[in-house]
């Protein structure tokens, strides 16, 4: 326990100088952004790899790979080269009048690594920037403005992006402020099939709604899904779902958006999810791990769909001060060659088994774990009152996050019922840091699973 690659505490967690630094954030930062109790947060100060140093000298074994952008590992030498070297000759520039070179280097990339003939793509800053370019471009090609999206998606907090997220927590203060058009559907949850169907039934079920939905209202435009849903539980939906919204897409004249700000550049095993599934996409939606820290993200599109963009005759009718910024636009190009040169999908895929392995036998071991599934290095743990009823205990998901915080480990819960324990780390994490991970899971599990008065009560 006392290597580089493990971790290490030295206070207790959270420390003196993180609980002092919880109260002064709280007191200078809006009481809805940063989540502040007995046990949260710690501050980071430092990260390399995958481990993190916090301001009390702690390492922890990062397992969320922050947000699931750091696939390459925190602070990779090649990207952090690319920023200063970058930034020491030119930080900002203007985007859309007199863009910094870089930038026609990374969308010439983007072309080469995207499915099909995705090859036009339009810069922006987070991945709601993107989705909100993609709802866009659909507007100018069909001339449609409503939209399907699925129950359970998360596709942004900006208000266009907010229209197309389902969850209520997050839409209902604002519900008066949005306008778009959005009607959500089922989306195929094989643990939690819609309808009353059973599993193998529930990829059809929810296309047929999606056919339905279709035939009812002609102007929609678009069919926006997350290939797989990460914020929603790392729900993998069955193999015919993503086929057939692309042969519904086609018959009615709808454009498909793929938004893979979570699963694009790697994470599933695949350098993009819809390829597990054979299929292109419309649009599809870029950020998180395509710079491996930087805030840059992109809408990516078929070249006959970006041109319903309008040429621009001098003044750009959707841009940003920081379009296409050089510092992002030169770490996310070494980061995508890192990404190459390593086989980062290929790594994925491999350590997502070897991974998926070790938590096999919590099935076994702990009653409250209900279901482990995911693709890649994309894990969702699925943590049940009642295997029998499936009814989700988000305290139990909590309890863990506090114990493994303790240990050394951070990670997320998450999911509608944020009862999903989602483990996101880097890709280049260690087999043997997987182990570790594994290990100190199946501890908490069976520490809340002999004491139910264990940790505290889960945040609201």
């Amino acid at each position: 326990m006392d290597t580089d690659d493990y971790p290490q505490l030295k206070t207790s967690v959270p420390g003196p100088r993180s609980l002092s630094l919880a109260r002064d954030l709280k007191a200078s930062e809006c009481r809805g952004i940063t989540f502040t109790s007995p046990e949260f947060p710690v501050f980071w100060e430092s990260a390399r790899d995958a481990m993190v140093w916090d301001a009390d000298g702690n390492r922890f074994l990062d397992l969320t790979a922050g947000f699931g952008v750091a696939s390459l590992g925190h602070g990779h030498p090649a990207v952090l080269a690319a920023l200063k070297e970058q930034s020491s000759r030119l930080l900002h520039a203007m985007g859309d009048v007199h863009p910094a070179a870089v930038k026609v280097e990374l969308a010439r990339l983007l072309a080469e690594v995207t499915p099909g003939d995705l090859g036009r793509a339009v810069f922006g800053s987070s991945g709601s920037e993107a989705v909100e370019t993609a709802l866009k471009t659909a507007v100018l090609a069909t001339g449609r403005p409503h939209l399907l999206a699925f129950e359970g998606a998360y596709h942004g907090l900006t208000y266009g992006a907010l229209a197309a997220t389902h969850r209520a927590d997050f839409r209902q203060p604002f519900e008066k402020q949005i306008g778009l058009s959005v009607r959500h559907l089922p989306f195929p949850n094989p643990y939690r099939p819609p309808g009353g169907v059973d599993a193998a039934s529930c990829g059809r079920f929810c296309l047929d709604r999606v056919g339905e939905a279709l035939r009812a209202d002609p102007q929609v435009g678009a069919i926006l899904v997350e290939p797989i849903q990460g914020r929603g539980g790392e729900i993998v939906p069955p193999d015919d779902f993503l086929p057939g919204l692309r042969g519904l897409a086609d018959q009615h004249g709808v454009l498909l958006i793929a938004d893979e700000v979570y699963t694009g550049f790697c994470r599933s095993g695949r350098w993009f999810a819809v390829e597990h599934w054979g299929v292109v996409p419309d649009l599809l939606c870029l950020g998180k791990a395509m710079s491996n820290g930087f805030p840059i993200s992109a809408c990516v599109g078929r070249p006959q769909v970006m041109d319903a963009w309008p040429e621009s005759t001098g003044e750009a009718i959707h841009t940003s001060t920081f379009l296409g910024h050089p510092a992002g636009c030169a770490m996310a190009v070494s980061a995508i060659r890192e990404m190459m040169r390593l086989g980062l999908d290929r790594m994925a895929d491999a350590k997502g088994r070897f991974l998926m392995e070790r938590l096999k036998p919590l099935l076994e071991r702990h009653a409250c774990v209900g279901e482990i599934r995911g693709r890649g290095l994309l894990i969702g743990i699925e943590l049940v009152r009642d295997r029998a009823r499936r009814e989700p205990d988000p305290q139990a998901a909590w309890r863990v996050v506090a114990a493994a915080l303790r240990r050394g480990l951070i990670l997320l819960s998450g999911g509608p019922g944020r009862n999903v324990l989602s483990l996101t780390p880097p890709i280049t994490i260690t087999e043997r840091q997987l182990e570790f991970a594994a290990r100190t899971l199946d501890e908490c599990l069976a520490l809340i699973g002999s004491s139910k008065a264990a940790g505290a009560e889960a945040p609201r």
